[in-house]
């Protein structure tokens, strides 16, 4: 498999049949590291999670805060990031943040609200634990009106809880379009089972409980089926899983049928996403190493054999890719650029499904 290069000209040129004018959002001058970004429904905002600098002097934060800005350009057309603000409670550990497509100006995003009791929370981790995240009991899923950023950020007062009740990990959320279902990841049972909220009448039911770790869920474009990471042979190494859902006469989803596995190797596949076709998922993968992590994307087509395709080629990781809702968009959190700080970046994307195996 052709190596990573550090050569912008390099990289750039490489991956010009999947992305172009690559552009970075975020820089370590302000922050030590960010990542995880998601796009509003009208591709005016981003959310995400980052550490920011400390003052002089300070060790920086030991977990993630979550961030809100305008995505917008500059004056030669260049995707430029504006009014950042914090959203998420001093001290709190964060994670997982998307935007409420029924509800404008409501964001939602995984949160302990205090510090956690156990800063180094167990959690999911790969060999020497490289590449770990933790799952902090304390974790819940919130919302918030982005209009009450200030006071949140400050500590005056406190988003509501949507999910968790502190004693059990709950987070890796999305949601339908019309806000009644939310999708997500509970440590509940003691391992991580894939459950939905029915938001009008406040019923959790667990859709997919197979033993292991399943997380990272999204629903597809036409909400008939979702998305999800897999550790289900026990071995730490995820593998991208689709299922379709099943819902009840009145619409509520009830259960999944039909999984399958698009990847089955003996690499760590992880942070699928839809692209809006429909037709395939973009992913992080460690096929070209642990210590260069590249995205990757997989057909969907359930009448043929998954094949997939490399769309990143740089030294560096390049993990957590996410489409606008045109999909013409890709952002991820890549540490290529100077000084390999994990920092989000932005690209055009121009290939609509991946055709080489």
């Amino acid at each position: 498999m052709k190596p990573a290069t550090e050569d912008p000209a390099a990289w750039r040129a490489s991956e010009s049949a999947w992305l172009r004018k690559h552009t970075q959002l975020t820089f370590p001058d302000r922050f030590v590291k960010a990542g995880e970004a998601y796009f509003s429904p009208d591709g005016r905002q981003i959310i995400f999670q980052a550490v920011e600098q400390p003052s002089s002097g300070a060790a920086p934060d030991d977990a993630y805060s979550m961030y809100i800005a305008e995505l917008g350009s500059d004056a030669e057309g260049k995707p430029l990031l504006s009014r950042i603000e914090r959203i998420s409670p001093p001290k709190s550990a964060n994670t997982c943040g998307w935007f409420e497509q029924s509800r404008p100006g409501m964001v939602l995003y995984g949160s302990t609200i205090t510090t956690p009791a156990v800063t180094d929370a167990p959690g999911y981790q790969r060999g020497t634990g490289r590449y770990k995240w933790q799952f902090p009991p304390e974790m819940r899923i919130v919302e918030m009106a982005t209009a009450d950023a200030a006071s949140i950020a400050s500590g005056r007062s406190q988003p509501k809880v949507i999910v968790g009740d502190g004693r059990a990990y709950a987070a890796e959320g999305s949601t339908t379009r019309d806000g009644r279902s939310l999708l997500y990841c509970s440590l509940e049972s003691g391992q991580g089972d894939l459950r939905v909220l029915d938001m009008p009448s406040g019923l959790h039911v667990t859709i997919v409980n197979a033993p292991g770790y399943d997380g990272g869920p999204f629903f597809s474009p036409d909400e008939r089926r979702i998305c999800y990471r897999s550790d289900r042979r026990g071995d730490s190494l995820l593998q991208v899983q689709v299922a379709d859902l099943v819902r009840d006469a009145d619409g509520r989803i009830v259960g999944s049928a039909n999984e399958r596995q698009l990847t089955d190797n003996e690499h760590v596949n992880w942070a699928p996403f839809w692209h809006p076709s429909g037709t395939m998922i973009v992913y992080a993968s460690s096929e070209v190493g642990h210590n260069n992590y590249e995205i990757f994307a997989v057909t969907t087509d359930v009448a043929a054999a998954p094949t997939r395709t490399r769309v990143t080629q740089a030294q560096g990781a390049d993990v957590l890719p996410v489409f606008d809702a045109t999909g013409r968009r890709m952002m991820w959190t890549s540490q290529r650029g100077e000084g390999r700080s994990s920092q989000l970046w932005i690209a055009d994307f121009v290939r609509a499904g991946a055709s080489t195996p």
